[in-house]
């Protein structure tokens, strides 16, 4: 067994590299510090004992030397342990202290260099650390020391050595640092750049100059880069229209990654809160059993929803079970599900709502066609009224019903100091008013759709954001559209 000392990035958990997802995925403890991602301790099995080590400007937890026992504690114990520590491990994380550590204790280890925020948080911000012509070099310092008292940095040889000098850890320092710089050489008037929660939703950059940047209020943790690239604004992170929105998905756990991917896509800071949960209908499935065993008899199978699909397909042996029956389905994210079963939907009508479905049906060719609807045990009946008045008969079966989940007190406080809540069923919206209560709402509501939207309204609350196209694309364009006008 090993301890893998892994470099967990800046805070983009997408900047975790294939080597760290890796080890991560299979550790059964995590030891992991102050500026690590929650998501990304996600990545690590349910059964891992995560153990908080994490360290604040001002302050520690726990100290350095305790850190070392409890890798060696647990690596001794046959266990693969991960040290997820921000940055790269050897990049002013104390890294080699705990390698040491580690060998001289006879522990098998392993270092995973990870993307340091010396040069990841930069060019978060447009600023590169060396360009052509204006800067040919740069120069990593610790912020840590205290230039007035401390004589482990050679500030003056520093400032001399030209080039851009990116300081890490340097806030609370700054003013002392500036000083420094400024004596040995540097100009006053050299431009200056303090990017705080780089790489993450929250990034903020102030612009300033050697001796105005302490005119700012700067707080932990920011990256601070010196030299003239830091007037560069190759904006491309920032310039993200939903950047440091705090937005709320409220869609089961299993489905709320896709509409999460694309929100952190648009810059947004994602607070899942997932207040249903999809399970078996009350009768445990044996209705849709019996449905699937007899699918020969129905002239069409309708699917309102992607777990409707997943249910139905999930209970057939194989696409074969259909055998000449036609396909409806609601929505582009339906017909996908389908098309993994190698299924082409004979009708999805335009807009992705069951009133649409009732128009687009077709009559039937006779007096006997039969039609089997798959959906939610909650479901409105809207589908199969409109369609026995067309002339249909109609055999509604419960393939799936919602259960509310209940939110701890992190997730209710996080879900509470919002600005956007995102609704993408009915279910998901009574669930979340009772939960959180209807004035304890995010001001923004966003709904994927008329039905949810009316809903919601019925709730009492004022929707300000309606998708419309019906889908979870569509729900992010019009919340984009909106923060964007």
């Amino acid at each position: 067994m090993t301890v893998y000392l892994v470099g967990a990035g800046p805070g983009d958990p997408g900047l975790l590299t294939v080597r760290g997802a890796e080890v991560l995925g299979r550790a059964e403890v995590v030891v992991y510090d102050r500026l690590s991602v929650a998501s990304l301790l996600e990545r690590a099995p349910t059964r891992a004992k995560r153990i908080c080590v994490g360290k604040a400007p001002g302050r520690s937890d726990i100290s350095q030397d305790e850190i070392n026992s409890l890798l060696i504690e647990h690596g001794r114990a046959g266990q693969e342990v991960v040290r997820l520590k921000g940055g790269d491990p050897f990049v002013f994380a104390r890294g080699g202290e705990e390698a040491r550590a580690l060998q001289g204790a006879g522990v098998q280890y392993e270092v995973v260099p990870g993307v340091t925020s010396a040069v990841a948080v930069p060019a978060y911000a447009g600023i590169p650390v060396t360009l052509r012509h204006s800067s040919t070099s740069f120069t990593v310092v610790t912020g840590h020391e205290d230039p007035d008292k401390d004589h482990f940095v050679d500030w003056d040889a520093i400032a001399k050595v030209g080039g851009t000098i990116v300081i890490l850890m340097g806030v609370r320092r700054w003013p002392s640092i500036a000083t420094a710089l400024i004596r040995g050489g540097r100009a006053p008037d050299t431009p200056a750049a303090a990017v705080r929660w780089g790489t993450r939703p929250e990034q903020t950059t102030i612009r300033a100059t050697l001796d105005t940047l302490a005119q700012h209020e700067l707080r932990a943790p920011a990256t601070i880069v010196v030299g003239e690239v830091a007037t560069e604004r190759l904006r491309w992170f920032e310039s993200r229209p939903l950047l440091g929105r705090r937005i709320v998905v409220t869609r089961a756990r299993a489905q709320a990654p896709d509409l999460s991917r694309l929100l952190t896509a648009e810059g947004a800071v994602v607070i899942e809160v997932p207040v249903i949960e999809i399970v078996d209908p009350p009768d445990g499935g044996a209705a849709l059993r019996r449905a699937v065993s007899d699918l020969w008899v129905y002239d069409w199978v309708v699917l309102t929803s992607v777990n409707g699909a997943s249910r139905l397909f999930g209970t057939m042996r194989d696409s074969r079970d259909l055998g000449g029956v036609s396909v409806a389905v609601i929505g582009p994210g339906t017909a996908a599900e389908v098309s993994r079963y190698n299924v082409v939907p004979d009708l999805v009508p335009d807009r992705f709502v069951a009133e649409s479905l009732v128009d687009a049906f077709p009559a039937p060719a006779s007096g006997d066609g039969r039609v089997l609807v798959a959906r939610a045990a909650e479901a409105r009946d809207v589908l199969p009224e409109g369609l026995v008045a067309k002339g249909w008969s109609v055999d509604v079966v419960e393939a799936y019903s919602t259960k509310a989940c209940e939110m701890d007190a992190v997730q209710l406080r996080a879900a509470t100091e919002a600005e956007i809540v995102t609704f993408a069923s009915s279910s998901t919206v009574r669930n979340f008013v009772a939960a959180v209560g209807r004035d304890n709402v995010p001001g923004v509501v966003a709904c994927i759709g008329p039905v949810t939207a009316e809903t919601a309204r019925l709730e009492g609350l004022d929707v300000a954001i309606e998708a419309e196209v019906h889908t979870v694309p569509g729900l992010v364009e019009s919340i984009v559209h909106w923060a964007s006008s």
